[in-house]
Parts: C-alpha cells; sequence; structure tokens
C-alpha cells in the first residue's frame, strides 16, 4: 500500500529541464564538445551538479585533451539563471494535482538547496511541500544512488517499500528502484522525446504517466 508520495523536481514539478539542456549544450559546444540532446538528457538528466561536472570533465579530458574552462560552471549558471527568471513555469496541471493529494508528500531533488527553493518558490509550489523539500545537499550520495529518496522516507517517516516515486529520468528511477520504492516515469516535461518512456520503463518505471491530469486521476486510486 502507497503510504506517501516522494517527487523529483526539475521536469516534474517545473519544467526546468528543457532550459537547463538549452544552456548547458550550447556552452558545451562553444567549448568543442557536442551532444546529441537524446544522448544528453539520457546520461546526465538527474545527477547531481557535482557528478554532472565531474562527468563533463572527463569527457573534455578525453575528447579534448583539456579540462572545461575555470569559469565554465559559473557561465552555465548564469546562462540557466536568466533563462529561468524569463521562462521558468510549473509543469501544467500541477498545483491542483498536488494540493489534492491527501496522502504526505515529499520533494527528493539532485539539484542543490538554493537552487530547488527559488525553483519552488518561484513557481508557487513550495508550501505544498514544506518542510519536506529535500535536495543532493542532504546525502553524500546523490541519485543514482538511493540515499536521497531514503531520506526522504525516513523524514515523512514512511517505510521505503511504502513510497511511490514520481521521476522524469533515468538516474531518478534508478534511484527510487533501489530503494525499494514504486515508481512512475512522468512524461509532461518539455524535454522529453518519443524514446522518454521507454528509457524509464526500461530502467524499472512502473507505469508512465503522461501529464499531472492523469497523475491526479492515478492518485485518487491511492
Amino acid at each position: 500500500m502507497i503510504r506517501g508520495v516522494i517527487f523529483d523536481c526539475d521536469g516534474v514539478l517545473v519544467d526546468s529541464e528543457t532550459i537547463a539542456v538549452e544552456a548547458e549544450t550550447a556552452l558545451l559546444a562553444a567549448h568543442g564538445l557536442d551532444y546529441r540532446r537524446g544522448e544528453f538528457i539520457a546520461r546526465f538528466m538527474g545527477m547531481s551538479d557535482k557528478a554532472f561536472y565531474a562527468a563533463l570533465a572527463q569527457d573534455s579530458h578525453a575528447r579534448l585533451g583539456c579540462g572545461l574552462p575555470e569559469d565554465f560552471r559559473a557561465r552555465v549558471d548564469a546562462r540557466k539563471h536568466a533563462l529561468n527568471e524569463e521562462k521558468l513555469a510549473a509543469i501544467a496541471g500541477v498545483h491542483a494535482a498536488v494540493a489534492a493529494l491527501a496522502l504526505p508528500k515529499a520533494v527528493a531533488s539532485s539539484s542543490e538547496t538554493a537552487q530547488l527553493s527559488y525553483k519552488l518558490r518561484k513557481t508557487g509550489l513550495w508550501d505544498l511541500f514544506a518542510p519536506h523539500v529535500y535536495s543532493a545537499d542532504h546525502v553524500t550520495h546523490a541519485k543514482p544512488a538511493p540515499d536521497l529518496f531514503l531520506y526522504a522516507a525516513s523524514a515523512l517517516g514512511i517505510a521505503p517499500a511504502h513510497c511511490l516515486v514520481i521521476e522524469d529520468s533515468v538516474n531518478g528511477v534508478l534511484a527510487a528502484r533501489a530503494a525499494g520504492m514504486e515508481v512512475w516515469g512522468f512524461l509532461g516535461g518539455g524535454h522529453m522525446d518519443e524514446a522518454a518512456g521507454t528509457r524509464l520503463t526500461s530502467a524499472g518505471a512502473e507505469r508512465l504517466v503522461a501529464d499531472w491530469r492523469e497523475a491526479a486521476a492515478l492518485f485518487s486510486g491511492l
């Protein structure tokens, strides 16, 4: 029986992944690292910033024989912030779906604490989850390790086997499954492509959810 629901943030609650991919791939291309969009999303989405930039540095050394520029992350952060200020919005239908969910709920996101707070507050979602808002900063090992989801479940006081996770990334689905939780793959973010559902089910998602209207209907049966 499901007794609590844990939500990823980026690409699930807020439509921020498409913004991040736009900023990151453009600046990486300018550095000389080109990635196909689908490959980039499948490999990196859901990673903590620490793991993401470490992987990029490895790619840069392997492909170009040098590391990333010292100011690379600062430039990416500045570009993402500018785009978020201009474009960031909650994914359609999420406020009503989350507000109607009677079960205990939490956010467990690979974003750093400050960025997670900014996104949830800017989109009017913070009060629907606080104080149960947890970031990669709360654990040593971020997704795809199970630690963050286990941390959120412990904070809610619910056994992992009774938690449902809503995720849009392969890394997130792997983390939820490693935590012993049920996980649904969410396809409603603007960054998702035709192969997204296959990636998520292959990683272990038990169900795919097209949008928040469908999710709300499913929540009513929990």
